[in-house]
């Protein structure tokens, strides 16, 4: 089966002028015309697109993501080269998890602060409350970020 441009398009929630541009800058070597010149995605090219995104994903810039693709297009000697550029991009991903997930937890406690300040009618009250008052999670990210969060400068 074949797409279009437009329905590729919609699909991946790209423009077309995106998926224009990756073409000139050669990061669709897949995709085919029809003599016409009007290009044609077929599974394979929705596969190779797939894997386009993927590694956007992870913020890999698409000069690299080109490096790569020319690597696919040389063939089985490049293998080692394409399989350690997955497991860099795989720890890449795990920092930038464990970043976030890092960010969420202050995230989480802005959240617990703000509903309580809410609830008592002022931050005041909540710069009351005891360390072991609190509920455990709140607790914990207190000891997780050795005194990083204080009770004075909870804001």
């Amino acid at each position: 089966m074949t797409y279009s441009i437009g329905q590729v398009a919609e699909q991946y929630n790209l423009s077309i002028h995106t998926l224009r541009y990756y073409e000139k800058e050669g990061i669709l070597p897949f995709v085919k015309r029809t003599p016409s010149g009007i290009r044609k995605f077929d599974d394979d090219a929705l596969e190779g697109l797939r894997v386009v995104e993927c590694l956007k994903k992870t913020n890999m810039p698409l000069k690299d993501i080109k490096v790569f693709l020319d690597w696919c297009q040389e063939g089985n000697g490049t293998l080692e080269k394409r399989r350690d550029m997955f497991y860099e991009q795989k720890q890449a991903v795990l920092d930038q998890i464990a970043e976030l997930q890092e960010t969420l937890k202050l995230i989480d406690f802005k959240c617990w602060y703000y509903d309580s300040a809410l609830e008592l009618g002022s931050e005041e009250e909540i710069r009351k409350i005891p360390l072991e008052e609190m509920p455990e999670e709140i607790q914990e990210l207190y000891r997780e970020s050795h005194g990083e969060f204080s009770q004075d400068s909870m804001e």
